[in-house]
C-alpha cells in the first residue's frame, strides 16, 4: 500500500533503536560494572541511549561505575552514533555483498545529507576516512599529552587519549575522569585539542569538504556561508558572555589566572555547542551564563556533522528570513541568493518542532520531580540538543524523568524531521490549489 513502505527515514529510526537496544543489553551484562552485580536496567538504557545519540549525559559516574568492558561498549556506541549507524550499516552491506541496494542507498543518503544515491555511495567512504583520520590524529596528541604532562603510563595514556578524542570529535562529551574536562581546566594544550576536535567534528563534513575545494568565501555555497559565519558569531558571543559573566564568579573563573580564564571561556563557548565537556561546575554559573547556554545548546552545530540542536544553518536562515521581511523585500535572501520557500518552511518546521519538543519534555519532568525550572530547562535542552552538559541534575531525577530524557536524546539525534517522516503513515499530494486568505498576524 502507498505510504506504508519502509522508507529511509524509518530505516534510520529503526537502526538507531536497534543500536540503543544492543548497547543496553551489553551494558546490562553482569561483568560491565566495577562493583558487584550488574547495572540497573534503566542505567544501562540511559547510558546506551546517551552514547548512541552522542549526548554524554549519565546518571552515574562513567569513570568509576563502568569497568573497562563497559567503557569499550560506550566508546563503540559513540563511534557508531557519531558516524551514523545507517552509514556504517550500508558500508557493511557494500563490503559483504559487493553492491548496494536502492533501499540501503536511500537510507545512507538521508542520514549523510548527500544529494544523489550515486553520491551517497562514494561519500560513505570519504566520511568514514575523514572522521577516523581526525580521531587518530587527535588521539596521538592527547595520548602524548597525558603521558608526558600527567605521568600516565603508555597504555593508559593511549587508551584515555583514544577515548577522549573519539568523544570530542563525535561531540559526545563522555570522559574517563570523574571530574571530566575539569581535569584540564589549567591545561591550555589539552583544552585546545578538545575544543579543536569538537569544533571540527561539529561543523559538518560538507563544510570542510567545500572549504578544501573553494578557498575564496565568494565561491562558497549558502550553506557554508551560513554555517561558517554563524558558527563564528556564536563562538564570539559565547566567549565574550562567558568571560564577562563569570570573570568575578568565585564558583567558576574568579580564582583562575588570566590565561586560564581565557581558555576556559573558549571552552565555555565551544562545549555548549553540543559537546558536553565542562571545565567548570554548571551549578555555580551565573543565571546569565545559563541563559546564553540555553540558546547555544538549542542551536547546536553544523548540519551533517556530529553535533545536535536545530543546526546553525537553520537558525541563521530563519534570521535572514526575518531581516528580509522587516525590510519588505519580496524574497528572503542570503547575499545574492534567494532562499526557496520550501527551505524556509522546512527550517521553520525544524525550529518549532524543536521548541515544542523541549517544552513538552520540560513540563513532563517538572510534573514528576521537584527540581527548579531553570535547571530542568537546562537539562531538557541539553538532552534534546545532544549536548550532554548537566547542572548535576541527572542523577537526582527520578527514573521517570530519565525516560523523558532518553526520548529527548533519541529525538534530538535522529532529528525531529526524520522522526516526523518515520511516524507519518502516508503522504498525499493535493491536485488542486485552494484560494488564499490573509489572517491578521501580530
Amino acid at each position: 500500500m502507498r505510504g506504508t513502505r519502509f522508507g529511509p527515514a524509518r530505516t534510520i529510526v529503526v537502526f538507531y533503536a536497534i543500536t540503543v537496544t544492543l548497547g543496553t543489553l551489553l551494558l546490562a551484562l553482569p561483568f560491565t560494572t566495577q562493583g558487584e552485580g550488574r547495572a540497573h536496567f534503566s542505567t544501562a538504557l540511559f547510558t546506551a541511549a546517551s552514547a548512541t545519540c552522542i549526548t554524554g549525559m549519565s546518571p552515574v559516574d562513567v569513570a568509576t561505575y563502568w569497568n573497562s568492558f563497559g567503557h569499550v561498549v560506550i566508546l563503540l556506541l559513540v563511534q557508531a552514533g557519531g558516524l551514523g549507524i545507517v552509514t556504517l550499516s550500508v558500508r557493511l552491506l557494500q563490503l559483504v555483498h559487493g553492491r548496494m541496494g536502492i533501499g540501503g542507498t536511500l537510507a545512507a543518503q538521508a542520514d549523510a545529507h548527500t544529494d544523489t544515491p550515486a553520491h551517497a555511495r562514494s561519500m560513505i567512504r570519504v566520511i568514514v576516512r575523514f572522521y577516523l583520520a581526525l580521531e587518530a590524529f587527535l588521539a596521538v596528541l592527547m595520548g602524548l599529552r597525558l603521558h608526558f604532562a600527567y605521568g600516565e603510563g603508555v597504555g593508559s595514556a593511549a587508551w584515555h587519549g583514544l577515548f577522549h578524542s573519539v568523544s570530542a570529535v563525535n561531540n559526545a562529551g563522555f570522559s574517563l575522569y570523574s571530574d571530566g574536562a575539569a581535569k584540564f581546566a589549567h591545561d591550555p594544550w589539552a583544552l585546545a585539542m578538545l575544543c579543536g576536535g569538537v569544533f571540527i567534528g561539529g561543523l559538518g563534513y560538507p563544510v570542510w569538504f567545500e572549504l578544501m575545494r573553494r578557498k575564496r568565501p565568494l565561491q562558497w555555497t549558502m550553506h557554508t556561508r551560513l554555517t561558517v559565519g554563524g558558527s563564528l558569531v556564536l563562538f564570539v558571543v559565547g566567549f565574550v558572555t562567558f568571560l564577562a559573566f563569570e570573570w568575578r564568579n568565585p564558583g567558576t573563573l574568579a580564582h583562575m589566572a588570566f590565561t586560564d580564564k581565557l581558555w576556559n571561556s573558549i571552552g565555555g563557548a565551544v562545549f555548549p555547542r553540543t559537546a558536553g565537556f565542562a571545565t567548570v561546575d554548571y551549578t555555580e554559573v551565573r543565571p546569565e551564563t545559563m541563559a546564553v547556554n540555553y540558546v547555544l545548546m538549542f542551536i547546536g552545530g553544523g548540519s551533517a556533522g556530529t553535533s545536535g540542536g536545530i543546526k546553525v544553518s537553520t537558525f541563521f536562515l530563519l534570521g535572514a528570513v526575518i531581516i528580509s521581511e522587516i525590510r519588505g523585500e519580496p524574497q528572503a535572501r542570503v547575499g545574492r541568493r534567494a532562499i526557496p520557500v520550501a527551505v524556509q518552511r522546512q527550517a521553520l518546521t525544524v525550529a518549532l518542532l524543536g521548541v515544542g519538543t523541549v517544552m513538552i519534555g520540560m513540563i513532563a519532568i517538572l510534573a514528576i520531580s521537584e527540581q527548579p525550572m531553570q535547571l530542568v530547562l537546562f537539562e531538557t535542552i541539553s538532552a534534546f540538543s545532544t549536548t550532554g552538559l548537566s547542572a548535576n541534575l541527572t542523577a537526582q531525577l527520578p527514573e521517570g524523568a530519565h525516560f523523558v530524557l532518553i526520548a529527548l536524546m533519541f529525538i534530538g539525534r535522529v532529528g525531529t524531521m526524520t522522526v516526523g517522516s518515520a511516524l507519518a503513515m502516508r503522504r498525499s499530494k493535493r491536485r488542486y490549489q485552494l484560494p488564499e486568505e490573509f489572517p491578521i498576524v501580530g
